[in-house]
């Protein structure tokens, strides 16, 4: 239980080390950089980040199987899955490699808008990317074999050291003058690292064996039968995340391609939020489930998590929506310019409007999951994920960065509209009920907080201090607002609990 609360805990950590060393590096990164080899640096790794689609969900495979034949105590049968999944591996570590080489022939050719000096810096990072690449799907095996053995405390602590490490060494990098070629070096040698000391604790800690015992066609086939839907969301990801960077770098400059990465970054912040609360939920989904509870039973539950998300996720919108301006501006505008940086602010925002209602609507993933009921879903997303990215390679003619993220979101907007569709005939969830409930009393508070923001935003100056100010004042505002006219008793009751501690401080020590 240790290593799980630990390891959830670890989980945390890691988001918020994420989010917030990223918020610092990136300016700093394309400070140094340059826009230019910015753009070229993300759009490289978003390509072969493409390839590693290769890996076909077996990572997660990896932790499922490993789990199985531990809680059966069938070691023979472990041994024999794991020496089975390296053997798939090195099979597709070829596959990577030959890929690599094949597209790396076709590089000059598809990046028709870099000049000599920027291509041949984009086939430096290509080449060390690939095999990165071609090393690291393997290696991310004994990680699954970690969490298989519900030893999560080790990796993950690993990866947060890796993660300060490394970016203490890019700065390193940069200060003396390295280049977009130097990071990938980098990246790869925390890479290789990272997967020898986890090779090390999995065979001399958990005594782990690797022996191939028999290989039958049967048992590749169970393996890929698992991995396929894994595989398929892999897919969807691909298309919501990277597919732009590869229309954008055939037909715009290396800086366009800085513009649309800056707004994805800070669109996937928005989105991690969706992955960590929904993600908690899924046991509760899976309860629910399991004891058959009805469709208006479900339907409550959606209410209650569905409104505490939405009131949180209006606080972050309004913010971003009103000051998120003036923050990129400030954060990265110099390196961007203001054209560059009101762009990169419109996609990211587009992003959080339109990942707003999954989010919102988390739950009834988590109900999908616990029924087994994702077929549906994985198979709508990839469609619409390809022809959104095919409506925004289309608008990306006229419109640049904007113009691609615009199909992005149109699309993303269909398949929600899709998905409540199925939510309310299939799952019985009552989405009429859901909205009416979701808005009572919230909506009205969120637009008098937006108003109030607006008014807010006209605060003279363009500082820092400025930013933060207005930042303070909003967030006083829409809580005070929210607590008063937007919240129901059972939501004001959960706030005095959460905050009863600091009160109980405060009286103590005041």
């Amino acid at each position: 239980m240790n290593q799980l609360k630990t390891g959830a805990l670890l989980n945390y950590a890691t988001i918020f080390l994420t989010n917030v060393i990223g918020l610092l590096m990136t300016p700093f990164i394309l400070s140094y950089l340059g826009k230019d080899d910015y753009g070229i640096f993300i759009t490289i790794g978003a390509l072969v980040g493409t390839i590693s689609l290769f890996d076909f969900g077996l990572n997660n495979t990896v932790v499922r199987f490993v789990a199985k034949y531990r809680a059966e105590n069938d070691k023979k049968g472990e041994e024999n899955f794991l020496a089975t999944v390296m053997l798939i591996y090195l099979f597709i570590s070829i596959i990577v490699i030959a890929s690599g080489l094949i597209f790396y022939q076709y590089i000059d050719g598809y990046f028709t808008k870099m000049s000599v000096d920027q291509l041949r810096t984009a086939k430096s990072m290509f080449i060390i990317l690939i095999f990165n690449l071609a090393i690291g799907l393997p290696g991310q095996a004994y990680t699954g074999i970690c969490y298989g053995y519900e030893s999560f405390i080790f990796p993950k602590t690993l990866n947060i050291i890796k993660y300060v490490l490394r970016s203490l060494s890019v700065v390193g990098l940069l200060v003396l003058g390295g280049n977009a070629i130097g990071l990938v070096i980098v990246d790869t040698i925390f890479n290789m690292l990272l997967i020898g000391i986890t090779m090390f604790f999995v065979f001399k800690k958990l005594k782990v064996k690797i022996k191939i015992h028999e290989l039958s066609k049967r048992f590749v086939t169970e393996i890929f039968s698992y991995s396929t839907w894994v595989f398929l969301f892999a897919l969807v990801g691909i298309f919501q995340w990277k597919a732009g960077h590869w229309v954008l770098g055939k037909i715009s400059v290396a800086g366009v391609l800085a513009v649309y990465g800056i707004g994805i970054t800070l669109g996937t912040y928005y989105g991690a939020f969706s992955t960590a609360v929904s993600s908690v939920f899924l046991p509760r989904a899976t309860q629910m489930s399991v004891s058959k509870s009805s469709g208006e039973e479900l339907t409550d539950m959606m209410i209650k998590i569905g409104r505490i998300s939405f009131l949180v996720l209006m606080y972050i919108l309004g913010g971003f929506l009103f000051f998120g301006r003036q923050f990129v501006t400030l954060w990265v505008g110099g390196e961007l310019g203001e054209d560059g940086s009101y762009q990169s602010w419109l996609i990211a925002l587009m992003i959080m409007v339109a990942y707003t209602l999954p989010l919102v609507q988390g739950f009834g993933n988590s109900i999908l999951e616990a029924q087994s009921k994702l077929r549906f879903k994985a198979i709508l997303y990839l469609s619409f994920m390809i022809l959104g990215t095919a409506l925004g390679a289309y608008f990306a003619i006229d419109y640049g960065a904007v113009g691609m993220m615009t199909g992005t979101v149109i699309s993303w907007l269909i398949v929600q509209n899709v998905m409540n569709f199925y939510y309310h005939k299939v799952i019985k969830i009552n989405i009429p009920r859901f909205f009416k409930m979701l808005f009572n009393k919230s909506l009205l508070a969120v637009l008098i907080s937006f108003a109030i923001a607006y008014l807010i935003n006209f605060i003279p100056g363009y500082s820092w201090i400025n930013f933060v100010a207005k930042c303070v004042i909003y967030s006083v505002v829409f809580f005070t607002v929210i607590y008063s006219l937007g919240m129901w008793k059972y939501e004001q009751q959960l706030v005095i609990t959460a905050f009863k501690p600091v009160l109980n401080f405060v009286r103590r020590n005041g």
